[in-house]
């Protein structure tokens, strides 16, 4: 996929997570998200935090995290937790045309903003389903990397396959659903097990 098709998918997903965002209850915003330990807000804090990002600001931060990130990705994402929901809200709509990005390949935006969008809605009851050549993008970009999420470790031997499209990856025992599902399975979301089956379910469980 090209960088600019890439970037309409990215800034049409912002677009609905700020309408999404936008509508949520004091309380949803305090719920538990499906990334552990952290709040709804604290979820939309880090995809602001990602989506003003610069190359040379995330130098700076990583650096003053003792290159450590999990300690940077927590501190974007706290001093945005502050940051009041109508501001988040702002920030992010501010972001639905802007290119700007970490150092990181644009897929891999592309790829933060459908999941960390689908761990402040799915556990709220919410669902939105992202455009399927965006889906396929990303899914074929995490097959054969371990990038930060460790994808392809945790998909090795088992056989991937879209009941809503054709895409489909590997061997081994089969998992099969809904390909946002996958692609939620291939980052360790658990709860998305729910609308898969098959024998590989189980493997995927395990390393999730």
């Amino acid at each position: 996929m090209k960088s600019k098709e890439t970037w309409k998918f990215i800034h049409t997903e912002r677009s609905a997570l700020a309408d999404t965002l936008a509508n949520l209850t004091p309380e949803q915003w305090s719920d538990a998200s499906w990334c552990e330990g952290w709040s709804v807000h604290k979820v939309a804090g880090h995809v602001v935090a990602a989506a003003e990002q610069t190359f040379a600001n995330f130098y700076k931060e990583l650096i003053m995290a003792g290159f450590k990130f999990d300690t940077f990705t927590d501190r974007g994402a706290d001093a945005l937790a502050s940051v009041s929901p109508e501001q988040i809200v702002a920030r992010l709509r501010a972001r639905t045309t802007t290119s700007n990005h970490p150092p990181a390949p644009v897929i891999a935006m592309l790829g933060e903003i459908i999941v960390h969008g689908d761990d402040i809605r799915r556990p709220l009851g919410l669902v939105h389903h992202s455009p399927e050549d965006a889906l396929i993008a990303v899914a074929d970009s995490w097959k054969k990397s371990n990038l930060l999420i460790g994808s392809k470790r945790r998909i090795v031997g088992v056989s991937l396959r879209a009941t809503d499209t054709s895409w489909n990856y590997g061997e081994g025992p089969s998992v099969e659903g809904p390909l946002q599902s996958l692609v939620l399975a291939m980052t360790g979301r658990k709860g998305s097990h729910v609308d898969l089956s098959g024998d590989g379910v189980a493997i995927l469980a395990a390393r999730a």
